[in-house]
């Protein structure tokens, strides 16, 4: 379990876990929120009678090919936004901070649902394509600056907890989502429009609940000092600790801070503007660096998994789900069990078993179903084009293959979709972080887009077993980079995380863990010496009542 005989809080005191920081993590953690009631609410509206009928989605003039071009362009084009949104973000995180960061996403995010929902007046196509991508460039923020600033205010005993709070949410609004799509197809009638309108009203009430939820939150002790404003970001520090602003484990972590950006600052001294971005790509070990995350977000969103989450309702039709109901509640069981997977990840495996168990542990699961329903729909052909008459045997294995939806999803909970915030939230230094985690985010969407506006077009193009082969393919891939390539982090401070980057290439990731388990950082450092301290001043202490004596 994540609280081990130490406690939640390890080596430290045990204030440092409190309420003022779970307030935060709670505020941020919640925008992952964002992804989730997006991805769940487009394919499951898409499935909706009144939705069809407006955006004439089964419009008989249109070819197969035609309509499946149609619904990918509907799907992907927040996606499209996203990448705008991730490019920009490091920029506005840096410039105005994590929180008004947060205010200003909100607001696009709004803005751009209204546009999408007022497209339902006259149905047309240019209000959606608009209002999605304006939402898109506010929900493609929240990947860089949700993940930034949880990684910048959790000690390092609960980074992988708080940063996976944001990977849980984004199932929380995929249950969500699932859920009151299946409730207004049963409780609505098909002939209004509110039959979709009112499941996608919740993108305004998680966003209205976080920008305000924000004005409460404290701005990340990190980003404070980084702009130099040392004595704002002592407070912070000192509350969300819980302790004096004088206690030696906050003055620890500013000296760590401290000790780090100015190391930055040597090796970067007399740079341009230009110079943080030269910096990522020319300096080895920055290279490596993003190798992890290009390869992590490639890898990941071509897994499979992310297309089933948009179109979950289409891949149970295909396994032999009859009935658009059927296939909608099992869709909302299917983001129940995405859910509780996240949460009971975060909780009891990131930081127990470590990242990299973690994700080959999900990635094998992963790989088990997908090759699974790949061999299914090979084999039984009639299902996935609606043939009802199956014999007992063909039955269990349809039965089989359904179920194999759902361990896939909790495949994915547990490895990739963890592991793709968490990882790029932690392998950059202060001055890189917001930069790397824009360009790993920007990466991740522009990867989604392609999945999520192809995926139509490959059960066509591909057929349907065809497609899940290749799913299948790229997730063994993954297993393989994952063994070879990437490094466990778990229980290591942020500015520690330096040394095992520093080793050689083939090393970090097989035995960079092993190698880098004796280099302390400058908060293990400062707490030997204040033992030492505290044993010195105890002698002096009995050598003066011996003189006395």
């Amino acid at each position: 379990m994540l609280w081990n005989k130490k406690g939640l809080h390890g080596d430290a005191p045990k204030e440092v876990i409190n309420w003022k920081l779970w307030y935060g993590v709670f505020v941020f953690g919640l925008m992952g929120a964002a992804r989730g009631l997006d991805e769940g609410l487009i394919g499951t509206s898409a499935k909706q009678p009144s939705f069809i009928k407006l955006f004439g989605l089964k419009d008989p003039s249109l070819s197969k090919s035609e309509q499946a071009q149609l619904l990918g362009n509907i799907a992907s084009m927040v996606q499209m936004g996203s990448i705008l949104g991730a490019l920009i973000a490091f920029y506005l995180t840096d410039k105005i901070g994590r929180l008004w960061a947060t205010r200003q996403l909100c607001a696009l995010w709004v803005l751009g649902i209204t546009i999408f929902l007022c497209a339902s007046t006259n149905g047309s196509l240019a209000m959606v394509y608009v209002g999605r991508f304006i939402a898109g460039v506010g929900i493609g923020q929240t990947t860089v600056v949700a993940p930034t600033y949880l990684a910048e205010i959790a000690p390092r005993t609960v980074r992988g907890l708080a940063v996976c709070m944001f990977s849980g949410s984004v199932y929380l609004g995929i249950m969500l989502a699932y859920f009151a799509s299946w409730g207004s197809r049963m409780h609505i009638s098909s002939s209004t429009n509110l039959q979709w309108i009112i499941p996608n009203l919740m993108h305004i009430y998680f966003a209205s609940i976080i920008f305000g939820l924000s004005f409460f939150a404290k701005e990340s002790p990190r980003w404070l000092i980084k702009v130099g404003r040392h004595e704002q970001a002592a407070k912070n520090l000192s509350n969300l600790r819980n302790l004096d602003q004088d206690h030696w484990f906050v003055q620890s972590e500013i000296m760590d801070i401290n000790d780090q950006l100015d190391r930055e600052r040597e090796a970067t001294h007399g740079t341009t503007w230009f110079g943080p971005v030269r910096e990522l790509f020319t300096i080895k070990t920055n290279r490596y660096r993003l190798m992890l995350s290009v390869f992590s977000q490639l890898l990941s969103q071509w897994s499979g998994a992310s297309s089933i989450t948009i179109y979950a309702a289409d891949y149970f039709a295909m396994m032999g789900t009859t009935g658009d109901n059927e296939a909608l509640y099992a869709t909302a069981i299917f983001g129940v069990v995405k859910f509780v997977s996240a949460i009971i990840c975060a909780f009891f495996l990131i930081d127990y078993i470590g990242r990299k168990r973690s994700l080959m542990t999900g990635i094998t699961l992963q790989f088990v179903s997908m090759l699974y329903m790949a061999l299914f729909l090979v084999i039984d052909k009639g299902v996935a084009e609606g043939n009802e008459d199956q014999t007992p045997s063909q039955k269990r294995a349809a039965m089989g293959a359904i179920v194999m939806i759902y361990v896939s999803g909790f495949g994915w909970a547990l490895g990739w979709n963890s592991i793709q915030y968490l990882i790029n939230s932690e392998i950059y230094p202060l001055r890189l972080r917001a930069l790397g985690g824009s360009f790993a985010m920007t990466f991740h969407f522009v990867n989604q887009y392609g999945n999520s506006k192809a995926v139509p077009s490959m059960f066509i193009g591909m057929t349907t077993g065809g497609t899940m082969f290749f799913f299948s393919t790229i997730t063994a891939i993954g297993l393989v980079w994952a063994w070879f390539f990437l490094p466990e982090l778990a229980n290591k401070s942020l500015e520690a995380v330096d040394a095992v980057f520093a080793l050689p290439w083939y090393q970090i990731g097989r035995r960079g863990k092993e190698l880098t388990q004796n280099i302390g950082s400058v908060n293990e450092i400062v707490s030997q010496e204040k033992e030492k301290m505290e044993m010195q001043e105890d002698v002096r202490e009995m050598n003066d009542a011996s003189r006395r004596v």
